[in-house]
């Protein structure tokens, strides 16, 4: 079974979002989600500044099973980008939620606003084990 972490919200494309300051939120793809694809081998990440709207693709996460996009769950800016992984893309499959976070992202409402579509760590635990 999955990890989920209660403290973080996440997307149907098994996004995991973090508040991590005022109107900035960090992003990475869930414990499932990396079960899913398997041995990760490479990454394309956004440009910091970038901007996106929720939904956009921010970049790919290629494994060896499937190439995969990384979605924004919100509309803002991209502030920081996680570069560690362009060199150990295999830290997503290790530490999804620690280490393998891929970007954050300045949102462009209050994070309640930008965060309210998304699913709460219950509703994304019914989620997944539909697809399991």
């Amino acid at each position: 079974m999955s990890e989920i972490k209660d403290l973080l919200q996440y997307s149907k494309e098994h996004e995991w979002v973090e508040v991590i300051g005022d109107r900035t939120i960090r992003i990475g793809i869930s414990d499932f989600a990396q079960h899913q694809l398997g041995d990760i081998v490479f990454l394309e990440l956004p440009e910091i500044g970038a901007k996106v709207n929720a939904a956009d693709s921010l970049g790919s996460i290629e494994s060896v099973k499937t190439v995969s996009d990384l979605y924004s769950p919100v509309k803002g800016t991209v502030v920081k980008v996680n570069s560690t992984l362009l060199d150990q893309p295999e830290l997503v499959n290790e530490e999804p939620y620690e280490g393998g976070w891929m970007v954050e992202i300045e949102v462009e409402q209050s994070t309640e606003e930008a965060l309210s579509d998304l699913l709460n760590a219950e509703q994304y635990r019914e989620y997944t084990e539909d697809q399991e």
